[in-house]
């Protein structure tokens, strides 16, 4: 360590604008780590501060930071000088987008140890770097550790980006599950001010709206449901890119009097009890916090079979599973669960036991713990060998 009052000093990077799973991911770090033991901080965009500083512990220091790429000279400089200043023992970026950066800038500054999160398929993958990983393998000279938050995440990391399995570890997501009660009633007053009767069965999908989560194929989906549950209504909860493009295309389809965009909201438990299920029909996942959260909350999910979503959505137990980009099979589950309301009860209530076993915040926490000690530990050792081989 160098120097914080004998505690490890960690940073949190995420270059990342809008707030979504891999956010409360590191928010759920940041509420949950072992005060007498670390040191917090945290370096954002000034947009992505906006959203999640209400929600920020008081003790963690929140850092505002523009840093746009390779050639932000200005801004790298302004990090290397955050790091050095605050004496900083371990870079924790989240995305490979942000270690990128992050990560060979912290060597730069004598930052011991580099850790990064990877949390899902980087979507900016195309054309010839699609399959290609060389830039991941070379920016992973700089990086200590990488922690993969489900095990088809870490089989990405060591089969696919074919990165030294000694330096991946699992530790799965979890979620505060006492924000998550199955027996919460909805808000008051929900219903009414979405202009939504009190009799019409709600379908809900807690979603970023990005290309990833497949708000197109849902909407394709939604138009086969609607003929065959009229009073059915689809609350989509989240911002993103494409929420002029989504409402354009309900008020095109005639879908606008039975879909409802609330935008982002950060009381996610208000929204889930407002739902019969929900739907989560992304083209891949990390280890959706979504999923768990509407499972701990005893809703049925209907996910794709897609990386960490098969590990949360046991199908025919906790949820059903679909293709990705699919819409028809996508809309045969939801009319499923909408003819079958008592079917959507009971996967919710083995849902909700499955996550209350499996995806707990504060193991989630605790390994993490475990991570940055062990490698920091590591780190130090090495240092100790090499002095003692110049001696």
């Amino acid at each position: 360590m160098t120097g914080n009052a004998g505690r490890i000093a960690v940073l949190h990077f995420d270059n990342a604008r809008i707030r979504g799973g891999v956010e409360e991911h590191m928010l759920t770090l940041l509420r949950g780590l072992d005060r007498t033991r670390f040191k917090l901080m945290m370096a954002v965009h000034p947009d992505l501060l906006e959203l999640i500083g209400p929600d920020l512990p008081s003790d963690v220091e929140a850092i505002p930071l523009q840093l746009e790429g390779p050639r932000d000279f200005s801004g790298a400089l302004r990090f290397i000088s955050i790091l050095r200043d605050r004496r900083v023992d371990i870079v924790h970026s989240h995305m490979f987008q942000a270690s990128r950066l992050g990560s060979p800038l912290a060597l730069l500054a004598g930052v011991p140890v580099r850790i990064e999160t990877p949390h899902v398929r980087e979507s900016w993958r195309s054309g010839w770097i699609k399959g290609s990983y060389l830039i991941d393998r070379s920016i992973g000279r700089f990086v200590t550790t990488y922690i993969a938050v489900s095990e088809a995440n870490y089989s990405y990391l060591v089969n696919d980006k074919q990165l030294p399995a000694t330096k991946v570890v699992l530790v799965r997501n979890g979620i505060s599950l006492e924000q998550f009660d199955p027996e919460r009633m909805p808000r008051p007053g929900m219903r009414c001010s979405l202009g939504i009767s009190e009799d019409a069965p709600v379908v809900a999908v807690i979603a970023r709206l990005e290309p990833q989560k497949g708000h197109r194929v849902l909407m394709d989906a939604w138009q086969s449901v609607i003929q065959a549950f009229p009073k059915a209504v689809l609350v989509c909860v989240g911002a993103g890119q494409l929420r002029d493009e989504l409402e354009t295309y309900t008020a095109n389809s005639g879908l606008s009097h039975s879909v409802r965009f609330p935008g982002y909201q950060s009381k996610v438990a208000d929204w889930l009890t407002l739902a019969d299920f929900t739907v989560l029909p992304s083209f891949f996942e990390g280890l959706p916090l979504a999923a768990i959260e509407s499972l701990a909350t005893a809703r049925a999910v209907i996910g794709t079979a897609v990386d960490g979503t098969t590990e949360v959505v046991r199908d025919g137990e906790t949820g059903l599973l679909v293709p990705p980009g699919e819409p028809g099979p996508l809309a045969t589950a939801i009319c499923r669960l909408l003819a079958m309301p008592e079917l959507a009860r009971n996967l919710g209530s083995t849902g909700s036991r499955w996550v209350r076993q499996h995806f707990n915040a504060r193991h989630q926490v605790m390994n993490t713990e475990t991570v940055y000690e062990d490698a920091l530990r590591l780190v130090e050792n090495l240092s100790e060998r090499r002095k003692g081989e110049r001696k």
